[in-house]
């Protein structure tokens, strides 16, 4: 047994150190004025702490993210050794020299984006092995010489980009190539080839489709013949004058297929699939939307207002239009993380089921929930509709868990919400919890922390770190989820100012730990309820609920163990572990403070409360 895991220990170092040196390598090759590579210290064993680097929970290298990084100098054939790569970002540098044909042996490869850049030489026909990729983007460079025939055995293949480089022969119209446009060959002078429109040397001429031919025109009996054929010759002449483009279109469409994938205004913004993901139409969601009218908004919220919409099909749709901060390599960014968003695809989570990007609009298309929000069923209710029941809740409680838990262990990268509450968790037909507004603020690539441009969510929700530092990680949805917990219990609101009026903690989670130290449960129990719920039960619920709003992350349980405590599986043990070092805590803030004069988030010292265990 003991040289089992030895051998595991030794395979593990052996792989980060295989890892470590080609990243290693990479940053010697490499001149970076704005230290981006700092956190790439060869004496660190693991490359998965370093910036810019993500890892699966394997500790295997993934990711390596270096988009607009203002880096200079070459690649290093090393890179090829890193067999679990699957995105390759190095966009917009000054990188030069030529692409080394070892990234031919990434073939867990998915996204090579290359393009902005000052790659020199031919492309690698080596690229033609990886079976995995579906974006390859090299725009934007010197690249000379001929497409390698072998990038057409790449099935999977989605975009294609090789515009504005220095390529030369003939471009391959077989295999997958006969899925792209001119735009992914555009000013690439010295091409040839019936997508580019100019004959290769040698080749026959293209032939256009055959001129349209009206039939004779048809005289009724005792008709003027003359005037008919004036008649038709007139229409036959309009006829082919607005149908010549179509003609036309139509021909092209024969001769490619009909889906297709590349940006385009939104006037003529083609349907296109991204694996199951339907890219929409600006129009068709103007259309389902009635123009964005304000009439259908379900509800706005800190990234846009989301419309109900209703599509040709006549299924009905959650149109999120989000407000967009331009950033360059937006329209990449967005692309790339709606993809991740919709490979999260669990029960409990909100499935996407759409997108539409334009140069000036970011939409996603959710399916509608016609029972709308955990938020809405609380407080907005109409009188004619009962409340949520006390089984409803736990079932709440329990289902939205167990989505959390999915995209923080189950999602590569993980996905962190950032803005858990009740508004945010919808419910389904059948009043299941379904987790919406997941990766829309921030997609984590697996560290343990990441320091966010701006702090995203709600207040009351927002866990005390995020706030203070910027830093998220799945704690801070921990937290979230636990003020979540006390709005399915009381039915009010995380932050409600209208609590003063009471002298109230304006705060839930103060006015909660407020009438436990009172021993006053009752009255913190939703009043819709009207007494039909198991106090026991509720006690539970509060537990897990504390137990995920402890000021420390550190403390905080994991979504996965929230999910089993739920489940009844370990909550008296951490229970009673909480209590002991929330005495000892206690004793410790009873001790005089020299300094006082910095007002603590009460988040960070919870009262020990009178709740008994779990039964």
């Amino acid at each position: 047994m003991a040289m089992l895991v030895m051998g595991e220990v030794w395979n593990l170092l052996r792989s980060f150190i295989v890892a470590g040196d080609a990243l290693h390598s990479l940053r010697t090759s490499l001149q970076d004025p704005n230290n981006v590579l700092q956190s790439w210290d060869p004496t660190l064993v693991n490359p998965c702490t370093w910036f810019h680097v993500t890892c699966n929970n394997d500790n295997s290298v993934i990711r390596v993210d270096l988009g607009n990084a203002a880096l200079s100098g070459q690649l290093v054939p090393q890179l090829g050794s890193l067999k679990n790569l699957q995105y390759l970002e190095l966009y917009s540098n000054n990188i030069s020299g030529e692409i080394p044909s070892d990234l031919g042996n990434l073939t867990n490869l998915v996204s090579l984006d290359l393009y902005l850049n000052n790659f020199t030489g031919p492309i690698p026909d080596t690229l033609g092995k990886l079976s995995k990729l579906r974006f390859l983007r090299l725009n934007n460079n010197s690249l000379t010489g001929p497409i390698p025939m072998a990038l057409t055995n790449i099935s999977s293949l989605q975009v294609l980009d090789l515009s504005n480089n220095r390529l030369s022969g003939a471009v391959p119209d077989n295999g997958s190539f006969s899925l792209f446009t001119p735009i992914s060959f555009a000013n690439n002078l010295d091409l040839c080839g019936p997508v580019t429109g100019h004959p290769c040397p040698g080749s026959p001429p293209f032939s256009p489709p055959p001129p349209f031919v009206p039939p004779p025109p048809i005289s009724s009996p005792g008709g003027n013949s003359a005037t008919g054929a004036i008649a038709g010759g007139v229409a036959a002449g309009a006829a082919l004058l607005f149908a010549a483009p179509a003609i036309a279109f139509a021909w092209w469409r024969r001769r490619k297929p009909q889906e297709y994938f590349f940006d385009v205004p939104a006037e003529e913004d083609p349907e296109v699939h991204l694996g199951q993901l339907k890219r929409f139409s600006l129009r068709e969601l103007q259309v389902a939307t009635d123009s964005f009218s304000n009439k259908n908004i379900l509800g706005r919220g800190g990234f846009g207002k989301v419309y109900k919409g209703r599509l040709a099909d006549g299924s009905l749709v959650a149109v999120k239009r989000l407000k967009e901060e331009r950033t360059p390599g937006g329209e990449l960014q967005f692309q790339t993380e709606v993809e991740m968003i919709s490979m999260a695809v669990h029960r409990n989570l909100l499935r996407l089921r759409g997108f539409c990007m334009t140069p000036t609009e970011r939409l996603l298309v959710y399916p509608y929930m016609a029972n709308g929000s955990v938020a809405s069923c609380l407080r907005e209710r109409p009188p004619n509709e009962p409340p949520l029941d006390w089984p409803t809740r736990k079932r709440i409680a329990l289902g939205s868990a167990r989505g959390l838990s999915y995209l923080h262990d189950h999602c590569d990268p993980k996905i962190i919400h950032r803005d858990v509450k009740a508004a945010n968790i919808l419910l389904d037909e059948e009043f299941e919890a379904v987790v919406g507004d997941f990766g829309l603020a921030k997609l984590m690539d697996y560290k343990d922390t990441h320091v966010t441009t701006a702090v995203r969510g709600t207040i009351g929700h927002i866990a005390p770190e995020y706030l203070s530092t910027g830093k998220s990680s799945e704690k801070t949805d921990v937290f979230g989820y636990g003020i979540m917990l006390l709005e399915l219990i009381t039915g009010q609101r995380a932050f409600d100012l209208a609590r003063l009026a009471n002298d109230d903690d304006v705060m839930l989670l103060d006015w909660v730990k407020g009438l436990l130290k009172e021993k006053k449960l009752e009255m913190l129990v939703d009043p819709d309820l009207q007494n039909n719920y198991i106090e026991c039960e509720v006690e539970q619920l509060i537990q897990v609920a504390l137990l995920c709003t402890q000021g420390n992350p550190m403390d905080r349980p994991k979504m996965s163990e929230v999910v089993r405590m739920l489940e009844g599986d370990g909550l008296a043990e951490r229970w009673d572990e909480w209590q002991k070092v929330e005495v000892l805590r206690q004793e410790v803030e009873l001790a005089p403070h020299p300094n006082s004069d910095w007002i603590v988030d009460s988040t960070e010292n919870l009262h020990a409360v009178e709740l008994s265990g779990p039964r």
